[in-house]
């Protein structure tokens, strides 16, 4: 599979993630049967920050931790982006993970 085929398999799953929840990079490459790359799930949604149809900022690392932050314009987009769908974030993670955690490998 080229790397162009494997980014756009994590598109599909980023749109999917609904409003006022959010995933993991590894959670994503698990439901793509490729549970060793999630490491290249954050490449492809590194490369997706022009993308306006794909809700970048509901993909966090698997503490709740944002650490995409830093490819979105403006000091705190991503969380002002989740804290506008109710998602509670203190020192740059998620509150009650769990509580907002979307699993696609179950839900897709």
């Amino acid at each position: 599979m080229t790397e162009e085929n494997f980014f756009e398999r994590v598109y599909t799953i980023a749109r999917q993630i609904p409003y006022g929840k959010v995933t993991s990079y590894g959670a994503i490459a698990k439901a793509l049967g490729a549970a060793r790359s999630a490491r290249m799930v954050g490449w492809a949604m590194n490369a997706c920050h022009n993308m306006d149809d794909i809700p970048a900022h509901r993909v966090v690392n698997q503490k709740g931790l944002l650490t995409g932050k830093h490819h979105f314009d403006g000091t705190n987009l991503m969380q002002q982006l989740l804290e506008n769908e109710g998602i509670k974030v203190v020192n740059n993670q998620i509150i009650d993970l769990e509580k907002h955690f979307w699993k696609p490998e179950v839900e897709l």
